[in-house]
């Protein structure tokens, strides 16, 4: 994008793990290179962040930078979804694995410098009813995760910390059953017994690094889903082993499909994690808007491509 001649209005979530320290960088890096018209908001905490990003876009800006972690981002997404406001990635979490899919620099200044210097992209967005996310939507052992993520973990760990979540977590675990519904009738429903979890993925990385399938893309208009028998600790350790590539799908105590929508109930009903934050549960509806998010990547990226919206699953 070209600074001299864009606005852009800059988003920082102070409570994400960098954000508090990297807001003042990102704002005099961004002036440095050109962004004249530039409109600064630094947010404490999560709670305002909503409603100054639907205010932000309101304006139609340029361009809507978002600094936090991948919950922040999805929420920037949510924003800017069906508009012509380009949304930029200033990863400050813990995780960062949107930035991670589309290959945005994990330092400030390279997050800063792809604005000037990437290019635009449209992405799918995934969507728990109407709440927004990147990544993955999950429900079982990945809740326990989150709630064990507590913010000093991350601080004091920062990546290290999403393995010591899950280890708690695990422990503390209690299987469910699970009912999975394809309303396009392009897959049976599954009825699923015994789950350590059930994972809706619309990005390809989640929890740090893990792929949610070898061919799962923020770019193919689908749904990765899977489902994980709880099975015996021997089987938890092969799956773990698989899971930085996505192979882990093709596990016998894995089920894995590709659909555009899936209905999830379980028994009992649970919470829903998007992208780091519980914001849903179930019974929940699952679908994909295709190309529904315009955002800046670096020029080297093959994550996605400008081909513009096409149909969206909630009105194929």
């Amino acid at each position: 994008m070209r600074p001299e001649t864009s606005r852009a209005v800059l988003v920082v979530n102070g409570a994400s793990r960098r954000g508090a320290a990297a807001a003042a960088t990102a704002e005099r890096l961004m002036r440095a290179q050109g962004w004249r018209e530039l409109e600064v908001h630094r947010l404490e905490g999560g709670a305002d962040l909503p409603a100054t990003l639907g205010a932000a876009v309101a304006t139609a800006p340029d361009l809507l930078v978002v600094g936090g972690g991948d919950g922040s981002l999805s929420c920037g997404a949510g924003a800017v979804a069906g508009t012509e406001v380009v949304l930029g990635v200033l990863p400050l979490g813990t995780a960062n694995d949107f930035a991670r899919t589309l290959q945005v620099p994990g330092d400030v200044p390279g997050a800063v410098a792809t604005l000037t210097a990437g290019h635009v992209v449209d992405i799918d967005l995934g969507r728990v009813g109407l709440n927004p996310y990147l990544n993955v939507a999950s429900i079982g052992l990945s809740v326990g995760v989150t709630e064990k993520l507590s913010p000093r973990l991350k601080k004091r760990l920062g990546p290290l910390a999403y393995p010591v979540a899950t280890l708690a977590a695990y422990r503390a675990h209690q299987p469910f059953t699970a009912r999975l519904e394809f309303p396009d009738g392009d897959h049976p429903t599954l009825e699923l017994e015994d789950l350590l979890q059930v994972a809706v993925g619309n990005g390809r990385h989640y929890g740090g690094g893990n792929a949610v399938s070898p061919t799962a893309s923020l770019d193919d208009h689908l749904l990765d889903v899977y489902a994980i028998v709880r099975g015996r600790l021997r089987d938890h350790v092969s799956i773990a082993r698989l899971l930085k590539d996505g192979s882990f799908v093709d596990h016998e105590k894995v089920h894995h499909v590709a659909t555009r929508r899936v209905r999830v109930v379980t028994e009992p009903d649970l919470g829903v994690n998007l992208d780091g934050e519980i914001a849903a549960r179930t019974p929940a509806d699952f679908t994909v808007e295709r190309n529904a998010v315009h955002v800046v990547v670096p020029v080297h990226s093959a994550a996605a491509v400008l081909d513009g919206p096409g149909p969206s699953a909630a009105s194929a």
